[in-house]
């Protein structure tokens, strides 16, 4: 028996553990090189998410960049540009006032398939490149909600892109590519499912039940187009978009060299296996992007990614959430080599995105 108000009335939600381990612990309060975040949301596309609904992310620009360079970033890829006006607003406002310092990717307008044809597809990218768009982001409506005019799901490998993807290599930019969510968010929200409370809070972001392909089948498609458009630069975001499987990335890596990831919004998932991790970054130093996908943009994670990249300690939060929806578990650190770091934190994203080349803070010889 136990007393009232004892551990069997304490409700497992309610349940806060403290660990009792004492470990080196190291605060990073800036980048070891200087820095591009890969995986940013500046622009307006997102501020609904954030609860900022037709609102900047970022409301003072000069004041954001200056408060950034305080965590030795530099430089930024803005993922929010999407087409037609919103484009050039976003271009304007962040690359033309600020060059080398921010690189404003495009979306595809996906209506115009079902109302002009896959010809309109290729011709809205070229209008976003021609004015301005330093690449194309790619989101993970295609594959879960994009439908055609017979209502079907459109997926990546559908043929009628063939000509879109072929574009992208011609036009010579790259595509960031968010394809699928977490594995867990395309299994049933029950008892075994490992983001749970994050499903719970967020059920728009399940994708499981016979309304959506597979996990497995979203991967295929990924393949399926990496490997049929060798000309065509992609980066696969958020570790590849398939973090729990690190073999399935490193395969990828290894057999396509126009592919390339990015950790944002995966450390989580990383540091809960940091050997695989580190080794996988050991393998392909040149492929792997520093991105943090931080909505509404303020900084506040960079110390933690800062110490899961360059630190090698162990157990540490990778959240400052109580409880961390994005997994209850801890993180440890890679403690990656110098030269790896320059690579991840800069050197990979000047190489596939020119505009930021010339990065001030960075091309100054302070790599």
């Amino acid at each position: 028996m136990t007393a009232q108000g004892g551990p069997a009335d304490i409700p497992l939600s309610a349940y806060r553990p403290r660990p009792r381990l004492v470990l080196p612990e190291h605060h990073v309060p800036a980048a070891r090189f200087p820095a591009i975040d890969a995986h940013t949301h500046l622009g307006r596309w997102l501020s609904g998410w954030a609860g900022r609904e037709g609102e900047w992310l970022v409301q003072g620009v000069d004041d954001f960049l200056h408060d950034m360079s305080d965590y030795n970033v530099h430089g930024f890829v803005n993922l929010d540009g999407r087409w037609g006006d919103e484009l050039r607003a976003n271009i304007e406002r962040f690359d033309e006032r600020h060059p080398g310092r921010v690189a404003t990717f495009c979306h595809v307008d996906w209506s115009l398939l079902t109302s002009a044809g896959p010809d309109a597809l290729v011709a809205n990218l070229t209008e976003s490149v021609a004015a301005g768009a330093a690449g194309v982001k790619v989101w993970k409506d295609l594959g879960l909600h994009v439908r055609d005019a017979d209502n079907a799901l459109v997926l990546p490998d559908d043929d009628r892109l063939g000509p879109l993807w072929a574009a992208a290599g011609e036009l010579g930019i790259p595509v960031w590519w968010h394809a699928a969510d977490p594995v867990a968010f395309f299994d049933a929200v029950d008892h075994h499912n490992e983001y749970l409370e994050l499903l719970q809070a967020r059920p728009e972001w399940s994708f499981h039940g016979p309304r959506f392909p597979s996990f497995e089948r979203l991967m295929e498609s990924v393949e399926s187009v990496v490997s049929s458009h060798p000309s065509t630069t992609f980066a696969a975001v958020h570790a590849g978009c398939y973090a729990e499987n690190l073999g399935w990335v490193d395969r990828m890596l290894a057999t396509y060299p126009n592919l390339h990831i990015d950790i944002a919004a995966r450390i989580a998932q990383l540091g809960r296996q940091p050997r695989a991790t580190r080794e996988l970054c050991l393998r392909h130093p040149d492929r792997v992007l520093f991105g943090t996908d931080e909505v509404p943009h303020d900084g506040a994670s960079y110390p933690t990614h800062f110490r899961f990249l360059e630190t090698a300690d162990e157990h540490f939060a990778h959240s400052a959430d109580d409880p961390p929806l994005m997994g209850r578990w801890t993180i440890s650190g890679l403690h990656l080599p110098d030269d790896v770091l320059r690579q991840v934190y800069s050197g990979n994203v000047r190489r596939l995105v020119p505009q930021l080349a010339a990065t001030p803070g960075i091309s100054e010889g302070k790599v």
